[in-house]
């Protein structure tokens, strides 16, 4: 695991009745469902900096001398006003402790469309972050899909974990604090699937202008337009990806066009 991750001390927060966690695996529209989350909850604002300095990732180390001590006692701090606590995590139950009195959006993806995300999102993690972390450019930037899959994605284990992510949510698919979708099918019917995390959230209602406002600020043209405050800018003192790295395409059904093989596929 990177050195900036750590998946242990979410297992030991104190969390509230009022939370959302946002439990998306790598690459899987995990900025796309917290702008989402974020939106529903102020009722259309795009007058923010940094979407991860509004809902938190509670997998990452402010530097490498932090400890999970200092983690937990920052987001045990929190206030809850004026809004209630957004958390981003990619793990799934049981690294991700499911509560009954936590409202959790899960989102899977195609594995093979987050495979070819992974792929341009590791080359454009910028030199200084690596260096900030102790990485090399070795372990992120790949000539080509093979090299990358054989060098990155099992070493890493990225590819069960998509599955095992599905797995470990599955049987709590049903349940009333839970609501699991599909990216596609987000993609597909973006109105449908805001309204959907809406009803389930409950943070309205809503005047028709903010509807509008939402549904505006969370299409994927006016998050492109607005990238940098996607980038995860306030998560650490120095950028993590380049200027304009964040975002691809916003689409589905383009893994083999863009790399992944029917030889990985069967893997």
């Amino acid at each position: 695991m990177s050195p900036y991750l750590n998946q242990n001390y979410q297992t030991k927060l104190t969390y509230r009745p009022t939370d959302v966690v946002i439990s998306v695996p790598g690459k899987s529209g995990t900025t796309w469902t917290m702008n989402i989350v974020y939106q529903l909850r102020t009722h259309g604002n795009r007058n923010f900096d940094d979407i991860y300095s509004e809902l938190t990732w509670i997998e990452v180390m402010d530097t490498p001398d932090s400890t999970e001590e200092d983690m937990i006692r920052k987001i045990d701090g929190m206030p809850t006003d004026p809004h209630p606590r957004g958390f981003k995590s990619h793990a799934s139950p049981p690294t991700l402790p499911f509560r009954e009195d936590v409202k959790y959006v899960v989102v899977a993806r195609n594995p093979e469309e987050a495979l070819v995300s992974l792929k341009t999102f590791l080359s454009k993690h910028s030199e200084e972050f690596l260096e900030y972390w102790g990485m090399t450019k070795d372990g992120f930037f790949f000539p080509d899909f093979t090299s990358y899959y054989e060098g990155f994605v099992k070493p890493s284990g990225f590819d069960t974990n998509l599955f095992r992510f599905v797995s470990n949510w599955w049987p709590l698919r049903n349940e009333p604090n839970v609501l699991m979708m599909h990216y596609s099918d987000m993609i597909k019917d973006h109105e449908g699937s805001v309204k959907k995390i809406s009803d389930f959230l409950d943070y309205g209602p809503y005047t028709e202008e903010e509807w509008r406002a939402i549904l505006q600020l969370t299409s994927f043209s006016w998050m492109k337009r607005h990238e940098t405050k996607f980038e995860a800018r306030t998560v650490w003192k120095i950028p993590v990806i380049v200027k304009g790295g964040m975002m691809r395409q916003g689409s589905f059904g383009l893994a083999r066009e863009e790399g992944v093989g029917g030889g990985i596929a069967k893997e």
